[in-house]
């Protein structure tokens, strides 16, 4: 029993130790083959193409030019940086004044566009939340904890926003919008509105809950930043 404890202790240590690097290196290889069949080969037939026409009779034959830039992996890696490149410009001249205006007018056409206009603006809602943390910060305010689903259970909440509601005659209350996310994908989850003196403010960030959410909470905060919460817990006890 003790060799067989002993060989599970191990057994998980190194599994612990060697899965972050391996779901590292699996989101890489993901990402590579995406950027390589949606973006790469075009990047490369456009290099065929260019090089066909800029070398002019007597070059190296298309037929040629396509086996080692499409086909080939010295081309797949050229077309994969050429790729990089080109995301990397786009969003230097996105962050330009000209740049901007371009893509509004860009993004004008689109909404104009009868089918498009239905789908784009909830991508670009996703997209700019996964990629932009002013997105983010300006989505979620704040971090609090909340008794839900029960009173006595906490569960870690994004602030949406606020509402003052009137409950009874001449009486208004503040209501916090609350957002309770699901490990391990905090971008799905439940929407509450609880009255704001029923919540704890937690002193993180909201990457900070985030990685704590997609963790399933191994990945934890400073004990201190649990002290609102702590008090609050032996205040509804004591």
């Amino acid at each position: 029993m003790g060799v067989t404890r002993r060989l599970k202790s191990y057994f998980l240590r190194g599994l612990a130790v060697l899965l972050p690097t391996i779901l590292t290196i699996w989101i890489f290889g993901w990402a590579y083959t995406f950027i390589q069949e949606n973006v790469t080969v075009y990047i490369n037939r456009g290099l065929v193409w260019l090089l066909v026409r800029a070398q002019g009779e007597g070059g190296i034959p298309e037929s040629r030019l396509t086996e080692i830039l499409v086909e080939g992996a010295a081309g797949s890696i050229i077309g994969f940086f050429v790729g990089l490149v080109v995301v990397c410009l786009v969003g230097a001249l996105l962050a330009s004044v000209v740049g901007k205006a371009v893509w509004l007018m860009i993004e004008s056409f689109i909404m104009n566009v009868p089918v498009l206009k239905r789908i784009y603006p909830y991508v670009k809602q996703v997209t700019d939340f996964v990629f932009t943390p002013q997105e983010q910060q300006k989505l979620f305010s704040r971090v609090v904890a909340v008794e839900y689903p029960r009173k006595g259970m906490w569960s870690i909440g994004f602030v949406t926003g606020s509402r003052r509601i009137k409950v009874a005659e001449n009486v208004e209350k503040e209501f916090l919008i609350i957002m309770i996310p699901t490990a391990p994908t905090p971008v799905t989850g439940y929407v509450i509105m609880v009255v704001k003196e029923q919540t704890v403010a937690l002193d993180m960030t909201v990457e900070e809950a985030f990685r704590f959410i997609v963790s399933a909470g191994v990945v934890a905060p400073e004990s201190r930043r649990w002290s609102p919460l702590q008090e609050s817990f032996a205040g509804s006890i004591g």
